[in-house]
């Protein structure tokens, strides 16, 4: 897919991860926006997990080089020195949570010495070994590391505290960008071929779109429908290591005929089959899965963690549960499930709120203004 790209500027793409999450679907959005007007590179701390590069569309020039240094190992200086040199020759770093943080520190111990360019961090929330504490030890490694970062970039509220009280960025630093989509093609009518399962007449889906990580919990939404009567399947769309335990929670609470794991999909073509969108993590920032349901016109049951309380319409915080609380989500779900019209309602409503919030333009004009202004130059 890789292009000749002439004066593009060049970006490199430093991630903890290129799975198709969260992140790495909005990097690959922004990039499809951008199209030819930019050169990319990327990386990953897990060489293997790098399905986002198939969301990248064919007019973007970008490569995925086989050399470049691990993100990951102990940082001597030896090796965040050999990080350095591998990042010579870009326009701009742009950096991907606690995975990448490595390469941070390689820019701000070794910057002027190799001439490197501005590097832009992006932190997007907490794998399950931080969800409820941050670690001491990361978190005076990224105060330090982001010492040379001309901005640090994050989507909520929580985090944008974080950045600022606990690794001591200063304010000028700091910006929040809310993650935007396309809410036009959510809005359209889903593929029901897109799915390896078909809907049967009748049936009804509770959907969530997640990697399959321990963070998200997902063995706990499943004790969370297990209850609910046999029209109503559960479908879980996306890939991890937490898969078997999944099905183990399938089979331990009789929901083993009424699971379902798809894999990865298209989620503008799919989230619009699920009737009702529910997610159980023990950590969330700003999910994109969030505002791509509501934009798709469903109702939302998820635990209040990070800013979903805030992106969901009014109307649909009531479903909006504690933490770590799975009989108070199965209750939300059990709610919604119950009542067609209610569901119809809370999904309009997120939806009109989705459109006017969450539209990709204001995330892509946003995104543009702090790479261009890092960059110092226009594209």
């Amino acid at each position: 897919m890789s292009k000749a790209a002439g004066g593009a500027p060049r970006l490199l793409h430093c991630h903890s991860t290129f799975s198709a999450g969260g992140k790495e679907v909005r990097c690959a959005r922004l990039m499809n926006a951008w199209g030819p007007r930019l050169h990319h590179t990327i990386v990953s701390a897990e060489p293997a997990s790098m399905a986002a590069a198939a969301l990248i569309g064919p007019d973007v020039a970008v490569e995925y080089p086989s050399g470049f240094p691990s993100l990951k190992g102990t940082p001597t200086p030896g090796r965040l020195a050999g990080l350095a040199r591998a990042m010579q020759g870009y326009d701009l770093i742009c950096t991907y949570n606690w995975g990448a943080m490595d390469a941070v520190m390689a820019h701000r111990l070794f910057a002027r010495a190799f001439g490197l360019p501005p590097l832009v961090h992006h932190e997007d929330g907490f794998n399950e070994d931080e969800a409820v504490h941050l670690k001491p030890s990361r978190n005076l490694y990224r105060r330090a590391g982001l010492g040379t970062a001309a901005r640090v970039i994050v989507p909520s509220t929580g985090l944008e505290r974080i950045a600022r009280e606990v690794w001591h960025q200063p304010a000028a630093r700091v910006t929040r960008i809310a993650n935007g989509i396309d809410t036009a093609a959510f809005a359209a009518p889903p593929d029901p071929a897109m799915l390896p399962l078909a809907k049967p007449p009748g049936t009804r889906w509770i959907g969530t779109l997640a990697g399959l990580r321990a963070v998200k919990r997902l063995p706990n939404l499943v004790e969370a429908c297990a209850a609910l009567p046999p029209d109503w399947h559960l479908v879980i769309c996306g890939e991890g290591p937490e898969r078997a335990a999944i099905l183990d929670a399938a089979h331990a609470h009789g929901m083993a005929e009424r699971l379902h794991l798809p894999g990865n999909v298209d989620p503008a073509r799919v989230v619009g089959l699920f009737d009702i969108f529910a997610l159980s993590s023990a950590s969330e920032q700003f999910p994109l899965s969030v505002v791509e349901a509501m934009a798709a016109g469903l109702p939302v049951a998820a635990p209040a963690v990070g800013d979903i309380a805030t992106i969901v319409d009014d109307a649909n915080r009531a479903y909006i549960t504690p933490p770590a609380d799975t009989p108070a989500l199965a209750a939300a779900i059990a709610t919604l499930a119950a009542d067609s019209d209610l569901r119809a309602r809370l999904g309009a409503a997120n939806q009109t709120r989705a459109r006017t919030e969450f539209d990709i333009a204001a995330m892509l004009a946003r995104y543009e203004a702090a790479y261009a202004g890092a960059m110092g130059r226009e594209f």
